[in-house]
């Protein structure tokens, strides 16, 4: 309980530090995945990385439900939820193919980052945001990793739903669009053709004129 539970503590510290350096590895495992035309054995490495990843998370998931003694508030807290969806696609792959995609949503995960560094108050600040990004460098960098999060997720969102026929060709194609599209950029080099996609795409444009202002 200690461990896992205390980020106070070194060995909570080292804990939570481990666990996010699994989790941004593993995200970047199932970006790369989706990239077309890279070497047959990089593949190979990216699912059986990602699957004895999972099955760890797996084991944290089940360690984290005994070590407690109201189970029951850790499984229906945020992070419990969280940690379940970042272990269920990769299992829902084995019987709905492309699922695992959506591996990159425990890129929520990360948000334990601002755990153990102490600035969990910053994310209760959003009214502020505006002078968080004038006046202080760790609201910024809290400000940056919420839209890394938001752009990772919605761009494998629109991997999934448009595919390659509307130009998501792999998942960090998506991100870009959904940078692009976030920050009012819009190069239109990559355009969504369905409804669901365009449904999504106004969502982050709404988004990102509400970043903006």
């Amino acid at each position: 309980h200690e461990i896992i539970y205390e980020a106070d503590t070194t060995a909570g510290k080292w804990f939570d530090v481990i666990l996010l350096l699994f989790i941004l590895a593993s995200v970047l495992f199932v970006m790369l995945e989706s990239v077309r035309g890279l070497p047959e054995y990089w593949y190979v490495f990216f699912v059986r990385a990602e699957w004895v990843i999972t099955v760890l998370f797996t084991i944290e998931y089940i360690l984290r439900i005994i070590c407690i003694n109201k189970p029951r508030h850790y499984i229906f807290s945020f992070y419990g939820l969280v940690d379940l969806v970042a272990i269920f696609p990769l299992y829902l792959s084995l019987f709905i193919s492309g699922t695992a995609a959506l591996a990159t949503l425990r890129a929520l995960r990360l948000l334990r980052v601002f755990r153990i560094l102490k600035i969990t108050r910053y994310m209760k600040e959003g009214h502020r945001l505006k002078e968080a990004l004038k006046l202080s460098k760790p609201k910024i960098l809290v400000f940056l990793f919420t839209v890394l999060i938001v752009s990772m997720i919605a761009g494998t969102l629109m991997y999934l739903v448009e595919g390659e026929e509307s130009g998501f060709t792999s998942i960090p194609k998506g991100i870009y669009w959904c940078i692009v599209t976030l920050t009012t950029v819009g190069f239109g080099d990559i355009t969504p053709a369905t409804p669901l996609g365009q449904f999504i795409a106004s969502i982050i444009m709404i988004m990102g004129y509400g970043i903006i202002a």
